[in-house]
């Protein structure tokens, strides 16, 4: 492990605190450290022994890749700890931990664990803090023109995304859980009854964050709105404006950079059951026969981040769906990734989806990790 030692400049109490929230047992659950990681913010936990000496890290990329492999929430977190880690020596400066996260890397380091002699974590420098800047680096948008056609009559008189959930509008929710993770510049896309969106959030500076709107005059698809903004200089996230989700933003943001993707999609897993015994052949020969089996699928949970190269390649004044432009990357050779939610989600576009989303608020499902599909 690259160890260089340097000279100390971290206060102790700032140390003890963060220590306590990032650092972990390799016998934890994937599940647990999930919960952990939410909680601390910091993206990474530090897998140490009981004498507190470091075997490894753990990101929240590390798990959803894990994920996608077919790792499952309740494996010990110790068997996807990164072993070999990048860390520092006791008394790193701030300038010289950057320099050491930049120095000879092909990927982006957001994480700097700092060990004693005996190898024991004693502190974790985060670069978001080393460069004293905020996420701001980063815009977002809120797709928010729909009619919610299958929501009626609830949507007669208000957009989908206003309606209330637990007590307040699912928009509200949406654009505070995009707050959180550090984003201040917002932008609606309208269609529908645009008035309600905008009487309420006005310029967004009661909800922590900087509101600008744009009205599509006529339906221009999931991604065709985004031509109307001007174009970005940075990393746009945007999510469906009917989506009820506990998914951290931020991570999905860090996930996006660290594989240098031109597009990130958020992807959910769908089990679809078929009520039949599945037949398979060779010709008049049977091969195989499945009892009622389930196939396992990735959606798409309607949550992305663009590089910001992508808003010349939108198509202006015409429908132009997000699965158009990941279409026509990868015709081109782009970098598409998916990004597994294993948090709460839920699309809510029928009746019964609402009523399901409010029952969930008050249940308080969304404040836990789940890693299979709702049922």
């Amino acid at each position: 492990m690259d160890r260089p030692g340097v000279r100390e400049t971290v206060n102790p109490s700032d140390r003890a605190q963060r220590l306590s929230t990032v650092v972990v047992a390799p016998d934890v659950t994937v599940e647990m450290a999930l919960s952990r990681l939410d909680r601390a913010g910091t993206g990474i936990l530090l897998v140490c022994d009981a004498g507190g000496r470091m075997i490894g890290t753990l990101t929240d990329g590390d798990i959803r890749r894990a994920i996608l492999r077919g790792v499952t929430l309740s494996e010990p977190c110790g068997n996807l700890a990164n072993l070999t880690p990048l860390l520092a020596t006791d008394g790193i400066t701030s300038r010289e931990a950057l320099s050491l996260m930049d120095t000879g890397r092909s990927f982006l380091v957001n994480h700097l664990p700092v060990v004693d002699a005996d190898g024991r974590a004693v502190d974790l420098l985060l670069r978001r803090d080393l460069e004293k800047a905020s996420r701001t680096g980063a815009a977002a948008v809120v797709m928010a023109g729909g009619f919610g056609s299958r929501l009626r009559p609830l949507t007669d008189a208000l957009p989908k995304p206003m309606l209330p959930m637990g007590g307040r509008p699912l928009l509200e929710r949406i654009i505070e859980q995009i707050r959180d993770a550090g984003i201040r510049r917002v932008s609606i896309t309208t269609h529908f009854q645009p008035e309600k969106i905008t009487s309420h959030f006005q310029d967004g500076r009661a909800f922590g964050v900087e509101l600008g709107y744009v009205n599509e005059d006529i339906p221009l698809g999931t991604a065709g709105a985004l031509a109307l903004l001007p174009p970005p200089s940075d990393p746009l996230l945007v999510v469906n404006g009917d989506i009820l989700t506990s998914v951290n933003f931020s991570a999905m943001l860090d996930f996006h950079r660290e594989h240098h993707a031109d597009l990130t999609v958020g992807v959910r897993r769908y089990d679809v059951e078929v009520p039949y015994g599945v037949v398979e052949g060779d010709g008049p020969n049977v091969t195989r026969l499945s009892e009622k089996p389930t196939f396992r699928c990735l959606v798409n949970a309607g949550i992305y981040v663009l590089e910001p190269s992508l808003h010349a390649r939108i198509p202006r004044g015409r429908r132009f769906d997000m699965t158009d432009l990941i279409s026509l990357l990868l015709a081109e050779g782009g970098k598409v990734v998916n990004f597994p939610i294993v948090e709460y989600w839920l699309d809510v576009g029928q009746r019964d989806d609402y009523l399901r989303a409010e029952e969930d608020l008050r249940s308080g499902k969304l404040d836990r990790s789940d890693e299979g599909p709702d049922e």
